[in-house]
């Protein structure tokens, strides 16, 4: 493991994340939203918005997964990662996120919900700390790990996209 990443690791309190990587959750709204203020595909209330750290490490990969909510990755230490969408309407799109200013790498990006998305580490001997924000905010019942052969039946088209970030 890098040394770098073994010290966010340990310094933030992360633990393993279902989709890959490494999590810890940092903020959670006491605010909370009734499910007669949220659109329907919720069907139950939502804290108003929740934050976390999220880590990935040499050839950790963000498993391909979409949520209910847009979701928002702000890049905090690291390399670049390479963001992967698969839109809605079935069009691929990428972002690199990092904190350089020359070149296409931003620091912030916006995924948009119902699309499929995953990450990687452009240099698999690096790292790359991120930020996650939701609102409404995250619960597990929003989130919906892909499984490699119905995105495959879905979206042959992304077939080198699907094999490096779905889980089989």
């Amino acid at each position: 493991m890098n040394a770098q990443a073994r010290q966010w690791i340990e310094a933030l309190g992360l633990a393993p994340h279902p989709e890959g990587g490494h999590f810890r959750e940092v903020f959670r709204s006491t605010d909370l939203i009734p499910a007669a203020g949220l659109p329907a595909r919720y069907g139950a209330p939502r804290c108003a918005a929740t934050s976390i750290y999220f880590l990935l490490e040499g050839r950790d990969r963000s498993r391909l997964h979409r949520l209910r909510s847009d979701e928002i990755w702000y890049h905090h230490a690291g390399g670049v990662l390479a963001i992967a969408m698969i839109l809605p309407d079935g069009r691929r799109a990428d972002v690199r996120l990092g904190a350089s200013p020359d070149g296409d790498a931003r620091p912030q990006a916006v995924l948009p919900r119902g699309a499929w998305f995953g990450a990687r580490l452009e240099s698999e001997t690096g790292f790359a700390l991120i930020g996650c924000a939701v609102a409404p905010g995250f619960e597990f019942a929003d989130f919906e790990l892909g499984r490699r052969d119905d995105l495959l039946a879905a979206y042959p088209q992304h077939r080198d996209l699907i094999g490096d970030l779905a889980p089989p």
